[in-house]
């Protein structure tokens, strides 16, 4: 199944049989993006919206200086431009990271779902409201962590977002991440991103050698950004109870 990972470890437990199988005969044809291919730019009239399959992908703003934000990281199991649906045209560029496997969702058939699965449809507005809570705790950290701090929240991020879908093993996340990606991503230099690198590295808390992410103590990262990963809605005081169907 293609979507298999979608919504998993947060709400895939409320979706129906029938639901899922909906949202998998939703899903058009399968392509490979190469490493560092652009989906859609900015302004791009958007008809389809893109689930990933396997890979990672990244959305980022490009200042007129030519600096870089990278604003999110995809894992597979999202869907990586579902508001493209509502809005039609973006404010922000996607690309892969590395070679990524993409299925496109046109958004004709985005709006017979909406018009005959009201329920499915919610979990889809569920999906996009995850991005959002994201974004937020992405501004927190840009604004409030010390640059240590930032890179050490992320990892963290990234390390429970591939727990979900079982990507992670032995604390090791196989993502790759150059050095000028991180430092986009903590809105920093790469010099300065590779000396506080340097640090996690020297107090044997993590190591990041691309493409691995190496965590040697994961509890001393989340205690060095204070991590609470209750806005990714998996466990944690804002998980939705599993037995709930949103109505």
């Amino acid at each position: 199944m293609i979507t298999e990972l979608f919504l998993e470890g947060r709400l895939r437990q409320a979706l129906s049989e029938s639901e899922k199988q909906v949202l998998e005969d939703a899903v058009g044809r399968c392509v490979i993006l190469p490493a560092r291919e652009v989906l859609i730019r900015k302004g791009e009239l958007a008809e389809r919206s893109t689930y990933l399959v396997e890979g990672y992908m990244l959305r980022y703003i490009d200042g007129i200086d030519g600096d870089r934000q990278i604003v999110c990281v995809h894992v597979p199991g999202d869907f990586v431009d579902l508001h493209g649906f509502a809005m039609k045209r973006l404010d922000h560029d996607v690309c892969a990271l590395g070679e990524a496997k993409i299925a496109y969702v046109p958004h004709k058939t985005l709006s017979d779902i909406m018009r005959n699965e009201p329920h499915l449809a919610r979990i889809l507005w569920f999906s996009t409201l995850l991005d959002a809570a994201m974004h937020r705790e992405w501004i927190f950290r840009l604004g409030r962590l010390s640059a240590k701090e930032r890179l050490a929240h992320f990892i963290c991020e990234l390390h429970t977002r591939m727990a979900f879908v079982g990507l992670v093993e032995n604390n090791i996340l196989r993502v790759p991440l150059t050095q000028q990606d991180l430092a986009d991503i903590c809105g920093i230099s790469p010099i300065h991103i590779n000396r506080v690198a340097a640090e996690l590295r020297e107090a044997e808390i993590a190591t990041l050698a691309r493409p691995m992410l190496h965590i040697h103590d994961l509890q001393a990262l989340k205690d060095m950004c204070q991590f609470d990963g209750s806005y990714l809605y998996g466990e944690g005081r804002l998980h939705v109870d599993s037995e709930l169907r949103l109505k």
